[in-house]
């Protein structure tokens, strides 16, 4: 199981969506719940932020590797947990 790294605002509509999105995603499947998900403010580790290389929130990557950018739908999300999984 690897962790998922979410980079998202507080005031991006985007990145609540896809926090209701994950939240239902693992209600649904619990072993979704056994992944860890560790979510960046890119404004308050900026530093950090600017190390990844990505333009729009939320952005998610799992082992180093980006697995989707930008708004994002519930099928894009399970994919991130899909290969978090694994």
């Amino acid at each position: 199981m690897k962790d998922i790294l979410m980079f998202m605002t507080s005031w991006c509509p985007y990145c609540k969506k896809a926090s209701q999105i994950i939240d239902q995603l693992c209600s649904e499947n619990q072993e979704y719940n056994k992944v860890t998900i560790v979510m960046i403010d890119e404004e308050k580790d900026k530093k950090y932020a600017d190390s990844f290389d990505y333009y729009r929130v939320p952005t998610f990557y799992v082992d180093g590797e980006k697995i989707h950018e930008g708004a994002a739908d519930i099928n894009n999300i399970r994919k991130v947990f899909e290969k978090a999984v694994k």
